[in-house]
């Protein structure tokens, strides 16, 4: 596994017993990233003995660590992670995979199996809804509102009228 240099600010993600599985589930789903550590919890520990404790993992750069701590505690949508899309093909890609097992949301937003939150959006959403013309800007928001997955032929027929 590769060394992941550490950044100041990193994800924490705290998992009941499946972290590991989540870390190769994202690996799969993103092209750039790799795996970083795996420990593992030894003998008189919470979880089994070589049930991954924690791991580390990278995801188009941005360095994620993972914790194996229980039931305790929970994802909300409260922090969710948004991931930029250029084209319609790599929303299709994304929301296709980690929606699979989880749930579709509105407004892009679905939950992944972990019940994780992420936020597929195109970088053309961002432009239509800051257009200074408020009656353009007002279609493609209310376009948007309708919406699970984002479709961007949609936005941009709402845009136009």
């Amino acid at each position: 596994m590769a060394n992941i240099q550490a950044n100041k600010i990193t994800p924490f993600l705290w998992f009941n017993d499946n972290a590991e599985e989540a870390m190769n589930f994202y690996l799969s789903v993103f092209k750039n990233s790799q795996a970083g550590s795996v420990s593992r919890y030894g003998e008189g520990a919470p979880l089994p003995k070589g049930t991954a404790m924690s791991v580390t993992f990278q995801l188009e750069g941005q360095n994620f660590m993972g914790l194996n701590g229980g039931p305790h505690f929970s994802f909300t949508p409260a922090v969710s992670f948004f991931v930029n899309c250029e084209t319609q093909e790599e929303v299709d890609g994304y929301w296709a995979k980690l929606s699979q097992g989880g749930s579709e949301e509105r407004c892009g937003w679905l939950k992944d199996k972990f019940g994780l939150s992420w936020q597929i959006i195109p970088s053309s959403l961002g432009r239509l809804l800051n257009d200074p013309d408020p009656q353009k800007a007002g279609r493609v928001m209310q376009a948007m509102m309708k919406m699970g997955k984002i479709d961007i032929k949609k936005l941009e027929e709402a845009y136009a009228g």
